[in-house]
């Protein structure tokens, strides 16, 4: 057994200030979107410069209490703009590869919030496209590039759990059930697997790998989306993860990486800065703690996402070392698979 450790690896983050700063641009003025901003600006030096609507007023409004210098009405403008370096794409996963095209296209550099597409098709070809203009692109998968999960990875790379057995994770909420909304519209690409489930998909891969097996037991709203899903994936190595997303409930919203010698519990709400537990067997079941101690809660921590984007377009690189396409890829492909088994992918 791995001898238990008594203090945690420190975190290899990007500082969140004093690096290359970028001219951001945002396309889909909502939600995820007016996070993204206050993150960047309340934590970082990166800007945001201009934003883009199908509505001019709606973009306006935005702007103005934002404190973003411009608004435009129409995408094609904004990619157009010469003081823009990248684009963000916030919009409903729908658009994300046909906005994700535009911005490259017009030669910017582009971030995709989570999915990257609505299929891993999708996903080729936003890499396809980014990987001829010889521009940056990255799936906004800001989870990874918290202080806590770099230390997690540390952890299992050191062989503090040993071999790791099961991830565990959960993802719901009880969603709007507006038809025309972007939960519960399937043209909108709704469900809870898209916008939910991937966040314990992602985390299984990051620790297992891609699955050589996938099994799905789901159901579907009125409207033709997913509501709720179990996902039980099998691995080559005889490690399986269990994975829960739904529409209709709340949940801890936790996860674990449990191993042959420890465990990791994340805590409650798991995609967020919410440090975790290390936790050995026996015994009194020995502890260590880590605790968030960066004062940056919830969607606070895209900061150190949009810091790392910074310095790896500053470093001249087109992808991301820590969640290259590749990954986003594998992560789609486990999905596609997913809803082949509910039933919201043929």
């Amino acid at each position: 057994m791995t001898t238990f450790p008594t203090t945690f690896p420190a975190a290899k983050t990007f500082p969140l200030r004093g690096g290359p700063v970028l001219r951001w641009g945002i396309l889909a003025p909502g939600d995820i979107a007016k996070d993204f901003v206050h993150a960047v600006h309340t934590h970082t030096d990166q800007r945001v410069e201009a934003v883009a609507s199908r509505s001019l007023g709606r973009a306006q409004q935005f702007a103005a209490k934002h404190g973003i210098p411009r608004a435009y009405g129409d995408h094609a403008q904004l990619v157009a703009d010469p003081g823009i370096d990248i684009v963000y794409v916030a919009s409903p996963h729908s658009e994300h590869k046909r906005l994700a095209l535009l911005a490259i296209a017009a030669g910017k550099h582009v971030l995709v919030e989570k999915p990257i597409g609505v299929t891993a098709d999708d996903a080729r070809e936003i890499q396809a496209a980014a990987t001829a203009a010889g521009v940056f692109a990255m799936e906004g998968m800001w989870t990874r590039y918290l202080p806590q999960t770099d230390v997690m990875l540390q952890l299992v790379r050191d062989g503090a759990l040993g071999d790791i057995r099961l991830v565990a994770a959960d993802f719901a909420t009880i969603a709007p059930t507006d038809p025309l909304g972007r939960n519960y519209n399937p043209a909108l690409a709704g469900g809870s697997l898209l916008d939910l489930g991937i966040y314990p998909i992602w985390i299984s891969q990051l620790f297992l790998g891609a699955p050589a097996r996938v099994n799905t037991f789901g159901s579907l709203t009125s409207t033709g989306v997913d509501a709720q899903t179990a996902i039980v994936l099998e691995f080559g190595s005889g490690a399986q993860s269990v994975l829960t997303t739904s529409l209709l409930h709340f949940s801890p919203e936790r996860a674990s990486i449990n191993g042959t010698d420890a465990r990791i519990e994340i805590n409650s709400w798991f995609v967020v800065p919410a440090g975790f537990e290390l936790i050995a067997p026996g015994k009194g079941n020995t502890r260590l703690s880590y605790a968030n101690e960066t004062g940056l809660e919830f969607r606070d921590g895209i900061a150190w996402e949009a810091a790392g984007v910074a310095q790896h377009i500053a470093d001249g690189l087109t992808e991301s070392p820590l969640h290259p396409l590749a990954f986003s890829i594998e992560v789609m492909e486990t999905m596609d698979a997913v809803r082949r088994g509910v039933g919201t992918l043929a």
